[in-house]
């Protein structure tokens, strides 16, 4: 089962939801889109378009149920309450059956709507994995030919990403040698024991019109 990297999520509160998209969007050279709210989930969100067809997520919880009962809402919540920074990565596949086999598990459908009134829709699947350790991607099944990687032009692309976890425990997650999904990306994996047994991304560098920056 092939997957590929689909878009990097980096979690922030309400509050400080527009402060950290302009930090952002500041440092790679680039503006972010205003995505619109997940409403089954709690969330929303704000993408940043990235070359080879990726991009880089910005999302908050809102004062909403659905926040503290929906998987990805927990998770983003849990993040957020933490202080902020990167939640996980997120691999596409044009066939998620086969993973809701596997994992004995359906996977759930989500939608927003752009300000524009266009509606994105998708299948996502694994998020309670991310929950348990956060090294783990969810993954998502794109169900509408519209991707937030086509939302303005890409200036920057990703080239190393940085995570506490183990390579092996990624690779019976998904099923298939994470180096597939992390094409031309550098992952670089460092023992959880020096961050306090936390895992997850680390740090993402990217190359951007102002050079090689690392976002934390």
């Amino acid at each position: 089962m092939p997957f590929r990297l689909d878009h990097l999520s980096y979690a922030t509160s309400y509050d400080q939801l527009v402060d950290v998209v302009q930090r952002i969007g500041s440092r790679i050279g680039s503006p972010f889109v205003d995505g619109g709210i997940h409403p089954r989930f709690g969330t929303r969100n704000f993408t940043l378009p990235l070359k080879n067809g990726h991009y880089l997520e910005v999302v908050c919880p809102l004062d909403h149920p659905a926040a503290e009962e929906s998987a990805f809402g927990k998770a983003v919540s849990q993040r957020a309450n933490q202080g902020g920074g990167w939640m996980t990565w997120v691999v596409a596949t044009d066939d998620i059956s086969p993973v809701e086999s596997r994992l004995g598990r359906d996977a759930i459908e989500g939608s927003r709507k752009r300000p524009d009134g266009t509606e994105l829709k998708w299948k996502q699947l694994g998020v309670l994995g991310t929950i348990e350790d956060s090294q783990l991607p969810f993954f998502i099944q794109w169900q509408t030919s519209e991707h937030p990687s086509s939302d303005g032009k890409p200036v920057a692309e990703i080239l190393k990403i940085e995570i506490s976890g183990d390579e092996s425990t990624i690779q019976n997650w998904l099923g298939s040698d994470p180096k597939r999904a992390f094409k031309d990306v550098e992952v670089i994996y460092h023992d959880p024991s020096k961050f306090e047994g936390e895992t997850g991304i680390i740090s993402v560098v990217l190359s951007t019109p102002k050079g090689e920056i690392t976002l934390d």
